[in-house]
């Protein structure tokens, strides 16, 4: 199999279990339609073909149905997964997302400096190396964004940390899709974060725990202020 197929495999399966937990926590009610595949390039930042991919196999596995020319539509679950968290409806909802997020990722990040494998610190590199393409794109990643946050929490090798932000992912992308909007209004804001993730996981790889909790306190501060704080 060619490492371009393979890739889009890897693709689909990634975007496949982003919309399969969005069903299955209700963030879709029944017979509501997705987004278009073009709508899901954009969201997950990958090729119309990925998409398909994904939709065909949630189609096979009996969670969607499509209407000609309509789209793809939500079928009836049967249980669902509970999600542990409400359905982001305003900018409150956002802040207190910050809030929540700002008393567990320090620790997170604190205890990932002390346990972390290398096979845990690769992913949170991998994730790194994304956001630096990215960035000498003049283009923010949410995706590879999230996935360094969540790389970290499941360094920490605590379980609870990584179930909080799978739960949350939904509502950390709406902020951090906000907060790449933000960052492009400036020269050097894409610059000045990749400073600050690369930073976090310098102090990780070294086991500096102290340095990186300030440093992701620091720096989720910095995003909820960027968003929040009035402008001049």
């Amino acid at each position: 199999m060619s490492d371009s197929l393979t890739g889009r495999r890897n693709l689909a399966d990634t975007v496949f279990d982003r919309i399969q937990r969005s069903i299955k926590s209700g963030a879709y009610a029944v017979d509501e339609r997705l987004p278009t595949e073009h709508a899901l390039a954009a969201e997950f930042q990958v090729s119309r073909p990925v998409v398909r991919d994904a939709l065909q196999r949630l189609r096979d596995q009996g969670m969607i149905y499509s209407r000609r020319g309509a789209g793809s539509f939500v079928r009836e679950q049967g249980i669902r997964e509970p999600l542990g968290f409400g359905q982001m409806e305003n900018l409150s909802d956002l802040q207190h997302c910050y809030d929540f997020r700002l008393t567990i990722e320090p620790e997170a990040a604190a205890m990932a400096a002390q346990r972390r494998s290398p096979e845990a610190l690769g992913k949170i590199k991998t994730a790194l190396n994304l956001l630096r393409d990215a960035t000498n794109r003049q283009a923010h990643r949410a995706d590879a964004d999230f996935m360094f946050h969540l790389s970290i929490a499941q360094a920490s090798v605590n379980p609870y940390f990584v179930t909080a932000m799978q739960a949350l992912e939904e509502h950390i992308a709406v902020g951090m899709r906000l907060h790449g909007l933000s960052l492009r209004r400036t020269s050097d804001g894409l610059s000045h974060v990749l400073v600050e993730h690369t930073a976090i996981f310098e102090a990780i790889s070294t086991s500096d725990g102290d340095t990186a909790r300030t440093l992701m306190r620091n720096h989720l501060m910095g995003s909820r202020d960027r968003l929040f704080a009035p402008k001049q």
